[in-house]
């Protein structure tokens, strides 16, 4: 009898042993997918997007994005990609399995995720009333990419030169705004150098309404991310409204922020009339990294600076 039951709980033993602990394994009983085996213990991302009740938002490689009324949730799926939910990191994705030309990720992402939405909208802040503004009125905004020619600016950590962002994003900004009636110039079209006193020059010399100069942030530290709107020290009643009004919309967008902040850069203080410098992201962060060289982001960014551009006017 003894001889039985070791023999039950070695058995047993070696079962236990072959079961995973966490992450997706291949189940034999689970059917065939386009001839191979649909891993166990894993949802594809439409299945994951049901449970938490959500819908599956924008997309492609390395990248989801899961959203409902009140939640963003992103994906990256890659080796050690994180799951933001509202900005905030929750951990990694785990093991991604593509089977049948569908994206398998851990069931155990869910209770991670959920646990992170929220059930309704933030309150929203209070904002003191605005001061009496002065403004020009001439009806034109310039746009300033920044950087060109042979001053790329930063590098991302997956090789893009910053000044072929920049122009990508001021590029479908202007786009935006041309397509809402309102007269725009740039500083460059192209990739080409523009010193900083003409790219100010310009604004003054054409009386602009507003001045916006598109950067993409580095440091030396990775796990920074986000957008950051800046003024200058001394910055007038319609510099401060209209990075409000581009902090608001970018945020409002699920955008990292990391707020509303003063330095004196040249192209700020050259500048007569209201102006502001947005850095649309860390191209020293991995996940933003992808993020800022993607078409459909670089659009999300552009309608949101666009927008706020319209709401200041």
């Amino acid at each position: 009898m003894l001889y039985k039951v070791c023999k039950y709980i070695v058995l047993f033993a070696a079962v236990a042993a072959c079961l995973p602990l966490s992450g997706c394994v291949e189940s034999e009983s689970s059917g065939s997918l386009s001839g191979q085996t649909r891993p166990a213990y894993c949802l594809t991302i439409e299945e994951l997007a049901t449970r938490l009740g959500l819908s599956v938002g924008p997309s492609g490689s390395p990248y989801y994005e899961l959203t409902n009324a009140y939640n963003t949730v992103k994906l990256f799926m890659y080796d050690g990609g994180r799951v933001y939910v509202n900005g905030t990191a929750v951990g990694t994705v785990g093991p991604v399995q593509k089977v049948g030309g569908k994206t398998y990720v851990p069931e155990l992402l869910v209770p991670k995720i959920r646990g992170a939405l929220l059930t309704q909208a933030p309150p929203k802040t209070w904002t003191p009333a605005p001061e009496t503004p002065t403004r020009i009125g001439s009806g034109i905004v310039v746009i300033d990419p920044g950087h060109g020619g042979y001053q790329p600016g930063t590098t991302s950590v997956l090789g893009a030169e910053e000044k072929d962002v920049n122009l990508k994003i001021a590029h479908k900004v202007v786009a935006n705004l041309r397509q809402a009636g309102v007269t725009v110039k740039m500083t460059r079209q192209s990739d080409k150098f523009v010193a900083l006193e003409d790219r100010a020059a310009l604004a003054n010399r054409v009386g602009a309404d507003l001045f916006v100069s598109i950067h993409c942030d580095w440091i030396g530290d990775s796990t920074h991310k986000g957008f950051t709107v800046y003024v200058a020290r001394s910055a007038s009643w319609g510099s401060k409204k209209a990075a409000r009004a581009i902090e608001r919309r970018l945020s409002d967008a699920s955008i990292p922020s990391k707020g509303m902040r003063k330095e004196d850069f040249r192209v700020l203080v050259n500048t007569k009339g209201p102006a502001v410098l947005v850095e649309c992201g860390y191209m020293s962060n991995y996940d933003e990294a992808a993020l800022l060289v993607s078409p459909w982001y670089q659009n999300k960014l552009a309608k949101n600076i666009a927008d706020a551009i319209l709401d200041y006017l």
